[in-house]
């Protein structure tokens, strides 16, 4: 047996080890067959040569990153252990400070951090309108409100407006009974969590206040011309041909937009068609807008999740061939 001292010298080791040691104990998960101590700002590992090499090099890996960002999430810190190593040096590790996307509170830095993330950044800035579809968890709407933050900050455009369907409230707004942001808000609350990670509350709240920052349900858009923003309608699959039709018309002078959706994950009524299915096809040639598509490839949220869409990928793919061989 072979024993190994690691020296965490120029990292925080309460960020590494994690709350209640965490991530250290993803660490011992990972790396069952060793015996893996931490005193202060060292760990030990204990065991097969073979096996310290590897953990070594996970361990180096995290090191680097946190090098270079400071803080680290217990999602992230498992998707390194887990991941093919140049994988991870590409997407977690050797980052270009110009990749940052956002300075976010608390020295927060967002970026793009796959490979469709980053051609979706590449998209936006060659591009008025982009188009990203995907599964959930691939970061699209994370990534879209990213951009626009930093169009706002850059002084690229004069404010940001996020809209949604909100299909289980109906499009019918003034129908609804109580105060309308309470039977809203629900449906956009994740535009209101991707905004919090980006801008301090203080400064959020000024421009909400002022309207610089624009939430609303999509049927608000109706009638407007949105000149010098950046808008993003998310979970476009819940609209139909005249909605989506309708937003996209809506766009003006020195104006941006990102369309997110999920072609899998369609709420609308039995005797509704999706127009985001249309919208992608029969504006893919016109120049100035893009469309992007996203895989599990993408999935930044629990390592399960990327392995849950496969599972359903592949049974939609029974599904379809046995469909096929019926007809």
């Amino acid at each position: 047996m072979t024993e190994t001292i690691i020296n965490l010298d120029t990292v925080n080791p309460i960020e590494f080890f994690g709350v209640n040691n965490r991530k250290l104990d993803l660490l011992k998960k990972k790396f069952p067959l060793l015996k893996i101590l931490s005193r202060g700002t060292q760990i030990k590992l204990s065991g097969a040569p073979e096996h310290i090499e590897t953990a070594k090099e996970k361990i180096d890996l995290i090191v680097q990153y946190m090098e270079r960002n400071g803080d680290l999430s217990a999602n992230y810190f498992e998707q390194i252990l887990g991941g093919d190593d140049a994988e991870i040096i590409d997407n977690f590790v050797e980052k270009n400070p110009n990749d940052i996307l956002v300075f976010g509170p608390n020295g927060k830095t967002v970026r793009a951090r796959t490979a469709n993330q980053k051609r979706m950044v590449q998209a936006a800035d060659r591009n008025d309108i982009v188009f990203a579809i995907g599964p959930a968890g691939t970061g699209k709407t994370y990534t879209a409100v990213a951009l626009a933050v930093r169009a706002l900050k850059n002084k690229v455009v004069k404010k940001i407006i996020l809209t949604r369907p909100a299909v289980e409230a109906g499009e019918s707004l003034g129908f609804l009974p109580g105060d309308l942001k309470e039977k809203i808000d629900p449906y956009l609350r994740p535009l209101y969590d991707a905004l919090d990670d980006m801008i301090p509350a203080d400064k959020l709240g000024y421009y909400m206040s002022t309207r610089t920052i624009e939430i609303a349900p999509l049927a608000y858009m109706r009638g407007r011309t949105l000149d010098n923003a950046f808008i993003i309608l998310d979970e476009a699959q819940n609209t139909n041909d005249l909605q989506l039709k309708m937003f996209l018309t809506r766009i003006g002078a020195n104006a941006k937009a990102i369309i997110t959706g999920d072609p899998t994950q369609i709420d609308l009524p039995k005797n509704q068609r999706s127009g985001l299915e249309k919208a992608t096809r029969i504006l893919r040639n016109i120049d100035g807008i893009a469309h992007i598509e996203l895989d599990e490839e993408d999935v930044v949220r629990h390592r399960l999740v990327k392995a849950i869409i496969k599972a359903y990928d592949k049974e939609k793919e029974k599904e379809e061939t046995r469909y096929s061989h019926s007809s």
